[in-house]
């Protein structure tokens, strides 16, 4: 069938270019994400696999269990170029362990360790759900690291380009709807718009298309496990020749509560007119001065109240 069918490159570069061109797929986490090492290094996620490979025809992933017992399986997740007889191949670990702050109902556990908090920490057997997920998560990035070996480098080059200019022309049409989503984005995977504040070194309103294009890369990559917020923040501040726990960080003087009733009634109207939100606020107050949590969930009573005025 592969010979019968063979591929043919330009019209695979004009498929793969045309589905970069779409906005939907080029703002897909899966899609292209950047990994904080040294100076930042780029990737081409999962999704961007699969589509290159529907386009490629002729591209056989297979994915045979090769060993299990209770505890593991191991997993052969092999890609084949049906046309020219090209095999890679990534054998991938998967534990079907699990760790949990308690035992099984049953009271049963594998073993157990002291956590940085001196709480004790339980390994038990995975449920169906656990193990589904994991395996699933570990198939796909063994997919992705196989399956870009066999899409041509320029190829690769010319789709990560593409993705980035309809990322920063999105963020350029309307920069304040393309950070709210990117703040929002973050706070669900536990950064806050402070951190985003710490690691731009200013605040957010002032964030360029390619700061925000740079922003969604590390969400992505925090997003597809690729890397952690804290990881972000270590390499920024070696980066930088700082320590890792004064990465972004200033020495900023703290609001006194005679500062706060100040300054009260004019952050209000800030919020109230609609020219900040209340999460943009509090940012934008911490590059100056440091707010307590008293002081910050006032700040966000204020939304609260000027959503039921609406």
């Amino acid at each position: 069938m592969a010979l019968q069918r063979p591929r043919n490159w330009d019209q695979v570069r004009q498929d793969i270019l045309k589905e970069c061109r779409r906005p939907s797929f080029a703002n897909n986490p899966s899609a292209y994400y950047r990994k904080p090492v040294g100076k930042g290094i780029e990737g081409l996620g999962i999704r961007f696999t699969e589509v290159s490979i529907r386009h490629m025809r002729n591209i056989l992933v297979e994915q045979p269990t090769i060993y299990e017992d209770q505890i593991k399986e191991i997993i052969r997740v092999r890609v084949t170029d049906l046309e020219s007889n090209t095999t890679y191949e990534l054998d991938v670990k998967v534990s079907k362990t699990v760790e949990r702050s308690k035992p099984m109902d049953d009271g049963t556990y594998i073993s157990m360790r002291m956590n940085s908090y001196n709480k004790p920490v339980y390994t038990v057997l995975a449920t169906d759900d656990d193990l589904l997920n994991k395996r699933g998560a570990l198939i796909s990035k063994a997919v992705r690291t196989l399956g870009l070996r066999m899409i041509p480098g320029d190829i690769q080059d010319e789709a990560i380009e593409l993705i980035k200019k309809v990322r920063e022309d999105d963020a350029a049409r309307d920069p304040d709807a393309k950070r709210k989503r990117i703040v929002d984005e973050f706070g669900r995977i536990g950064v806050k718009a402070v951190d985003l504040v710490a690691y731009l070194g200013h605040d957010l309103d002032s964030c360029s298309p390619a700061e925000l294009v740079d922003l969604t890369g590390l969400w992505a990559a925090i997003s597809e496990g690729e890397t952690t917020w804290k990881a972000v923040m270590e390499n920024k501040a070696e980066q930088s020749g700082t320590s890792s726990a004064d990465a972004g960080k200033k020495q900023l003087p703290t609001c006194t509560a005679e500062d706060f009733e100040k300054k009260k009634a004019g952050w209000k109207g800030i919020v109230e007119s609609g020219k900040k939100s209340v999460n943009d606020l509090i940012a934008f107050i911490q590059t100056k001065e440091l707010l307590s949590d008293e002081q910050k969930m006032e700040i966000a009573s204020w939304a609260t109240a000027e959503e039921g005025k609406q």
